[in-house]
């Protein structure tokens, strides 16, 4: 039987704020790990992007704040986007209490004096940011974590890859005694484990294996570039179907600034996301995204795991990622909600082993061109290679019958070599048959006179 929030235990307000958002019953990383979390111990839980971890962590941690005016829990995560991210779906959830808490994000980029008076008069209940900034705060002597119970380190690899992972330990050390701790992450890569068995023993794990590694819900299209201006490719992608709204990824912040400039010039409304752009400007742009003020947007990785606004109908990978576990972190944006959602990759023939080890990872691609200003299904990029094959297994002479008869170029000639090789296939059955028989054959013949040797031993 299906769990349900009610099962929780959860109070009413919360299931109140469970019902708003739509949520009808629990993910599967929210079924196992809730409970855990609300008896107390320590979680490593693993799952892919979109799969519920937020309110996973929030629930529980929502259930045991008290009014107290003191810290009780804080939540970290890698970028300002995503804290911000955590900042709203938290926001969202206390509209319902009764007695609403103190809720702060604390994030590079935003008026640091300002959040250093403000905590002088008031500590905040539930503290989220950036390992960065919350460090700097606690170091101020502003902040004040050491009766906090609970710490949340929310896409744990990401931390890691950004470096960010000597400020975490650095904040985990300042709480008075051993908090309840939770890691939650797409990925556990082996360079977090020490730091987790330096401050978790004995974690329950919870590890979710995604049922699909891309969303059923969106379509995965491979489009190769060969031949193309690739700018004017992405433009044509994007003003083809009037998408609700399109995310286009790129590698690096310069070729987003390209990019960024390139569709600007041909008259499309983009918004433009990535680090090299100052905080303000980029949480304005964010906020403008969110509000639907933009039909196409333009960013980094940083966007991948940041940006989650309902409604993304059309992902376009300018390039594959570096790191290929971006590729599900970018596609995942589309298709959410039970809405149907299309993720192109472009690709140039020299990437066919990354398409390659994306494949490998389950990832199905349909091949498409762009014919007579539509998109169509095209052939598979490997064909060539599945024909050379096929050629290597064929007689020589039926390799040279299939060049003289090119030569000719007569009507007919592609019939007569598929006949030939039907032939062929024909007569190799015929000569294996034969050779079953002729060995079947030979040994009845050992075996009739293994029997009359005997016999005439026995005689």
């Amino acid at each position: 039987m299906t769990a349900q929030f009610k099962d929780f235990g959860l109070p009413d307000w919360l299931l109140k704020a469970v019902k708003d958002l739509g949520f009808v019953e629990p993910t599967p990383i929210q079924e196992r790990v809730i409970p855990v979390i609300k008896k107390g111990k320590a979680v490593v839980g693993q799952s892919a992007t979109g799969s519920g971890k937020t309110h996973a962590f929030l629930l529980p941690i929502f259930n045991m704040l008290t009014n107290e005016n003191k810290v009780q829990a804080v939540i970290t995560d890698p970028s300002r986007e995503l804290a911000n991210q955590t900042y709203q779906a938290a926001k969202q959830l206390n509209k319902f209490a009764p007695h609403p808490f103190t809720i702060h994000n604390y994030v590079g980029g935003t008026d640091k004096e300002r959040q250093i008076n403000q905590l002088h008069h008031h500590q905040p209940q539930l503290v989220i940011g950036t390992p960065g900034r919350i460090m700097d705060l606690i170091r101020s002597g502003s902040l004040d974590i050491h009766e906090a119970h609970q710490l949340v380190i929310d896409e744990a690899d990401m931390t890691l890859d950004m470096g960010f992972l000597s400020q975490v330990d650095g904040i985990a050390a300042r709480f008075a005694e051993q908090p309840q701790m939770m890691v939650f992450s797409a990925t556990i890569p082996k360079g977090l484990r020490p730091f987790l068995k330096k401050y978790m023993e004995n974690p329950v794990e919870e590890e979710i294996p995604p049922q699909t590694v891309i969303n059923p819900n969106v379509e995965n299209w491979l489009m190769s570039t060969k031949g193309r201006d690739k700018n004017q490719l992405i433009y044509s992608l994007l003003t083809m179907g009037e998408p609700f709204l399109a995310l286009v990824f790129a590698n690096t912040r310069e070729r987003a600034d390209e990019l960024h400039h390139f569709l600007s010039e041909q008259g499309l409304k983009v918004a433009l996301i990535h680090g090299g752009l100052p905080a303000r400007e980029r949480k304005k742009m964010m906020r403008q995204v969110r509000n639907l003020e933009y039909q196409y947007v333009v960013a980094t990785d940083l966007a991948a795991r940041g940006i989650d606004v309902k409604g993304i109908s059309l992902v376009i990978n300018d390039d594959i990622p570096q790191d290929l576990e971006y590729f599900v972190h970018r596609v995942g944006r589309t298709g959410r909600g039970k809405l149907a959602g299309t993720a192109i990759t472009l690709y140039s023939p020299g990437e066919d082993d990354l398409i390659s080890k994306l494949e490998e990872r389950g990832i199905h691609f349909i091949p498409k061109t762009i014919s007579h200003g539509r998109i169509v299904t095209t052939h598979d990029r490997n064909r060539r290679k599945h024909y050379r094959r096929r050629q290597q297994k064929l007689d020589p002479s039926v390799k040279g019958f299939i060049k003289k008869t090119k030569k000719k170029v007569k009507p007919g000639y592609k019939k007569r070599i598929k006949n030939k090789i039907k032939d062929e296939e024909r007569a190799k059955i015929q000569q294996l048959q034969r050779h079953k028989q002729r060995k079947a054959r030979r040994a009845r013949q050992r075996q009739h006179r293994a029997e009359r040797a005997a016999k005439l031993r026995g005689n």
